[in-house]
């Protein structure tokens, strides 16, 4: 699902938000640089919240699915653990960890309870599993998927990760206790990103990251330029920025 594609072209996609979001969910989440402990990213990437975790003198390791990503984070950060595998089966010792993070991953993994049932093993006791997932209206995305579905004329609903899970209020709250947590808070989390026209935006949508990088990736050339020029039509004027929203939701291991 458009992950099987180079660090470079994810960092160039959606580092420009996921990079600027690891800070605030990092608050979110507790980490602090005081005692900021052995944290699992889970889901890593290529490596934006480890880079954070890392700043803030956590103990950090990190875990992917994707081989090009977990070759990208070997690389750099020499120093950190970095697994290949997947969230719902984290290969790990119970009690491990003083937190657990997934930043921008529970709404691609398999079965999300799973994978925070996992997190939640792997954390010890009173330490905190935490996630966060981009708001399907407003995160960055929302102005392409909302550009797809104004074209869209053929059978049934038109492509969209609406229904991915997280990407509503209280989704992710639910999820959470679901997989055991206790003290379970959600709330609302953003970052801000600059561009000076829309180019500049859309450009990385032809790298086939992601399932809008797979969607654009299987339309025609003119079906792309229309595409795009809908997606400029629903932006503000450049030079202009996108105000991305995630929903962020935290819990206490038992």
């Amino acid at each position: 699902m458009g992950f099987a594609v180079s660090a470079e072209s994810y960092d160039r996609f959606m580092g420009r938000f996921s990079v600027p979001l690891a800070a605030v969910f990092a608050d979110f989440s507790g980490v602090a640089a005081a005692a900021a402990g052995a944290v699992l990213d889970v889901g890593s990437g290529p490596g934006a919240l480890t880079d954070e975790l890392l700043a803030r003198g956590a103990t950090a390791t990190a875990i992917d699915p994707s081989p090009s990503f977990v070759a990208a984070a070997r690389a750099r950060h020499p120093s950190v653990e970095v697994v290949e595998g997947v969230a719902e089966a984290l290969p790990f010792a119970d009690a491990r960890f003083d937190a657990a993070l997934a930043q921008l991953v529970v709404h691609f993994m398999r079965d999300p309870v799973q994978g925070l049932t996992e997190m939640a093993r792997v954390t010890r006791p009173g330490g905190t599993v935490a996630a966060c997932v981009w708001d399907h209206a407003t995160g960055p995305l929302g102005a392409f998927w909302a550009a797809v579905a104004s074209l869209h004329d053929g059978p049934g609903e038109p492509p969209s990760e609406a229904r991915r899970p997280g990407a509503h209020r209280g989704e992710l709250a639910d999820l959470l206790q679901a997989a055991g947590l206790r003290d379970v808070r959600e709330e609302p989390i953003a970052v801000t990103v600059a561009f000076p026209d829309v180019a500049s935006w859309w450009q990385p949508f032809e790298l086939g990251v992601g399932p809008a990088g797979d969607h654009v990736a299987g339309l025609d050339a003119a079906a792309r330029e229309r595409l795009r020029d809908r997606c400029g039509e629903l932006l503000p004027e450049p030079p202009f920025e996108v105000r991305a929203v995630a929903w962020a939701a935290r819990g206490t291991r038992a």
